[in-house]
């Protein structure tokens, strides 16, 4: 499958990643809803079977996309002990989520076995197996910490742009007094500091000692 490229009219070949890369673009320009394979090939300038022919379904567009995403993670570097790199490679998770628009959003709705996605997860459970869980908690461990990391930064990305008091005026006194109590404590603002207690939380039971 080909592009015609603007000038003399050369062609080049449109291969898999140039399509996800364009998806990804897409992504960032437009958000999730505006994603399409439709919208894809507009932007590539092909028509939409070209596209199609190279992901076959919509479904299959966002799996590639997602764990392009994931693929964004870097893994030199790590720290040597398991808590503080499980804590570092979910920080990086995160990062990486939060430098596309609907990051969070787009892995959130799919069930990606896909390469980047396999090394992330395969680097974090193998940091909670160094940290001397059993198989089954490496697992569960792992799953909470990674769908942790994707419900609050969706919750982030879906935050509005500036503080409003919608909170403020929905919660009331008389009908939720233990919520009342902690309002201060869940602005927008405060997103870094509940991801970092949020994972203290899930990996402190797993600490050794």
């Amino acid at each position: 499958m080909t592009k015609k490229q603007g000038g003399g009219g050369r062609a080049t070949r449109l291969d898999l990643d140039a399509v996800v890369r364009a998806a990804v673009e897409l992504l960032d320009d437009e958000g999730l809803d505006a994603v399409s394979t439709r919208a894809v090939a507009d932007r590539l300038g092909v028509r939409m079977n070209t596209v199609l022919w190279h992901v076959k379904t919509k479904a299959r567009l966002l799996e590639l996309m997602a764990d392009a995403v994931v693929g964004e993670i870097p893994f030199d570097d790590l720290p040597d002990a398991w808590d503080e790199r499980a804590r570092e490679l979910a920080r990086r998770h995160r990062r990486a989520l939060l430098a596309h628009r609907d990051g969070a959003a787009l892995v959130t709705g799919t069930y990606t076995a896909e390469p980047h996605t396999l090394r992330f997860a395969d680097a974090l459970v193998a940091a909670l197996l160094d940290g001397g869980m059993d198989e089954r908690e490496a697992a569960w461990t792992s799953w909470a910490v990674t769908y942790f990391t994707l419900g609050l930064t969706q919750e982030e990305q879906a935050a509005p742009g500036s503080l409003d008091d919608r909170l403020t005026r929905a919660v009331s006194e008389d009908s939720h007094p233990a919520l009342r109590r902690v309002l201060p404590h869940l602005d927008a603002a405060s997103f870094d500091e509940r991801f970092e207690h949020g994972l203290s939380a899930l990996l402190s039971r797993g600490r050794a000692g």
